[in-house]
């Protein structure tokens, strides 16, 4: 089973990452790890990446894709805050049929309010996370990753469901998604 969780930075996806990474067995992929781990190991990419992510950037679709096709398993894997762009769907959906013959089975949007996200992030106390940062990311976020909701409805993926609330209520709503009652 592969999983996309998508929602605006600060809309609770790497906490619902981990729980539903536990949940199903799936290999939790997060780009913004990956790139963090990067940065930190000092690396040439991690030096491109932190230039372009301080400034509320996205990060270069061939160095994603590249950082993903390197971590995928034959588990299955829920992939987090990825992709970002419709560029990025469409080669993730080349790459899953070519390295397991597999494709994405849901997509769920995590939908918080911007104004609580701004909240969340100003709280979590990260030296990036200020203000003008966080609704640039935000911004960039509405236009570019946006357009991947109607690319999934096509393809009767998409669910969206509130991402406000309990960590368990979150993760509740989640479920009844991917193991519905009959």
């Amino acid at each position: 089973m592969n999983i996309i969780l998508l929602g605006a930075p600060g809309s609770g996806k790497g906490t619902q990452s981990q729980n539903l990474s536990t949940l199903y067995n799936l290999n939790h992929l997060s780009t913004g790890d990956l790139l963090r781990a990067e940065i930190t190991a000092n690396t040439p990419l991690g030096q491109q990446a932190k230039t372009i992510m301080d400034s509320g950037n996205l990060v270069s679709d061939d160095i994603v894709i590249a950082m993903i096709a390197n971590h995928l398993n034959q588990q299955g894997t829920l992939f987090d805050g990825f992709p970002r762009t419709l560029n990025q769907a469409q080669a993730l959906d080349t790459l899953l049929a070519t390295h397991n013959n597999s494709q994405i089975d849901y997509v769920i949007e995590l939908d918080v309010d911007q104004e609580e996200i701004i909240q969340r992030m100003l709280a979590r106390g990260r030296a990036d996370d200020n203000e003008h940062t966080i609704r640039n990311r935000l911004n960039v976020y509405n236009q570019q990753t946006k357009p991947l909701i109607d690319y999934y409805q096509q393809q009767n993926k998409h669910h969206k469901i509130d991402g406000s609330g309990a960590i368990e209520d979150i993760t509740a709503r989640i479920q009844t998604i991917i193991e519905p009652t009959s």
